[in-house]
């Protein structure tokens, strides 16, 4: 991104798996190495996002909370 922004798939109000769906398609538009958050609210995110990133070679780097209870994730795309 040459912004600077961090591009962000907004998943609030979604279920699994729809959030590390909508995170891959977004993945795939990324280079090796850019930075993915994903924003939302459901309780298993965290688990469903660390298991997609072990599996998938991706980088988790991290959770914050957001406002209203939701949380941002973030991830690196690996190789």
């Amino acid at each position: 991104m040459t912004d600077g922004a961090v591009p962000t798939v907004e998943a609030r109000g979604l279920r699994c798996p729809v959030p590390v769906v909508r995170a891959r398609e977004r993945l795939a538009t990324l280079q090796p190495g850019e930075r993915l958050d994903i924003l939302g609210d459901d309780p298993l995110l965290l688990l469903d996002v660390q298991t997609f990133c072990a599996r998938e070679g991706h980088a988790f780097l991290g959770e914050a909370p957001e406002p209203g209870g939701a949380r941002r994730l973030s991830l690196r795309k690996g190789a």
